[in-house]
């Protein structure tokens, strides 16, 4: 049997992840005052021996007010960057699996209860709430605080910040950084005309839109080491009447294309609740080969991709580059072993679980 195309290596800059299964960002809403906890250690531990190519984080808030909640994980000052410090190294103790990290800023979908809380938005002047900021005063939800309109010197100051957190995650050995310019969060939130309603050189036309999001990835470029992998995760359409379209999404990849972006992670919707999606086995990977139609970096599909022949086909038929799983991962955090044994591949498995391959896969782990 040919090898499968899942588990080849790929290159994403000069990292070279030992398969194309990654495991997509997944918020915990588990930290204090941005700073990792034991659960992060847990959770990124066990998802570390799951034999994926590469671990992104969850997403890291650039400043206090970029959070989505009052415990999501930070990186903008020295007690964040050593709490996460202390994580990487109990994980790395164990596992050699790349880790990248996802930066980003929520804008106008920050402050809010956690999602087994009911994730409503907290109040500027209630207990742990703050006041959000968006590129216009445009409220998110009906009956919401309305954001704050950004001012160009907060928007640098934003820039700056994206920058600053990029240099902490090259200080603590991140393998790559991703940032988040999707699901309805800030840099979306300019990139789409339901939410931008500027009439400066962030709003207005495409080329105005794209500015920040462009100026963000320059600036984490800059700041990242050269060697290590800068990408980005976009929605590539609002699924809404006169949003952000997957033609606007192909101008921008190939815009960061030109600029040395190491891959794109293609997701979709998440800006407003007026959104139709069509949801439902690959319903995003059409949106991938979109993408990749038009670049040369590597694209990554995503969004209820469950099975490993689903997976195999994505990659093989080149619909996208890599595949990365969320929510599929917390229910079965071995899912690349599984993968593994259903295609006939191997895997990387730890020493303390070697003994678990079953007899009917007596190859399925790779030797040390």
């Amino acid at each position: 049997m040919p090898s499968p195309r899942l588990f080849e290596p790929l290159k994403l800059s000069q990292l070279e992840l030992s398969n194309r299964i990654l495991i997509a960002p997944m918020c915990q809403y588990s930290a204090h005052e941005g700073n990792a906890t034991d659960w992060h250690t847990i959770h990124l531990g066990h998802l570390a021996l799951s034999g994926a190519g590469l671990l992104i984080l969850e997403a890291t808030a650039v400043s206090p007010e970029g959070r989505i909640s009052p415990d999501d994980l930070g990186l903008w000052n020295d007690d964040n960057e050593q709490a996460l410090k202390r994580t990487l190294e109990a994980v790395r103790a164990h596992s050699d699996m790349p880790l990248g990290i996802q930066l980003g800023h929520a804008g106008r979908k920050a402050s809010t209860h956690v999602p087994w809380e009911g994730g409503a938005q907290i109040a500027p002047d209630a207990a742990r709430g703050w006041q959000t900021v968006a590129p216009s005063g445009i409220a998110y939800g009906d009956g919401e605080n309305p954001p704050h309109a950004l001012s160009v010197e907060e928007i640098n100051d934003i820039r700056a910040q994206f920058k600053r957190a990029a240099e902490r995650s090259a200080r603590l050995g991140i393998e790559a950084v991703e940032i988040h310019a999707a699901h309805g969060y800030l840099l979306h939130q300019f990139l789409s005309p339901l939410s931008n309603q500027r009439n400066d050189e962030y709003g207005g036309s495409l080329e105005n839109r794209m500015r920040l999001t462009l100026e963000v990835f320059d600036a984490v470029r800059d700041a990242f080491p050269q060697e290590r992998p800068v990408g980005i995760r976009i929605s590539a359409t609002d699924w809404a009447k006169g949003g952000w379209s997957v033609e606007e999404s192909r101008t921008l990849a190939r815009e960061l294309d030109a600029r040395g972006c190491s891959f794109i992670h293609v997701s979709s919707g998440g800006l407003t609740s007026a959104q139709q999606i069509p949801v439902g086995p690959n319903y995003q990977v059409p949106l991938a080969r979109a993408i990749g139609e038009v670049v040369d970096m590597p694209t990554i599909a995503v969004g209820l991709i469950t099975e490993p022949e689903q997976a195999e086909a994505i990659v093989a038929t080149g619909d996208a580059d890599a595949v990365a799983l969320a929510r599929t991962m917390l229910y079965n955090p071995r899912w690349p072993w599984h993968a593994a044994a259903a295609l006939g591949a191997q895997v990387s498995a730890p020493n303390q679980y070697l003994r678990s391959q079953p007899h009917r896969y007596k190859d399925l782990f790779l030797e040390k």
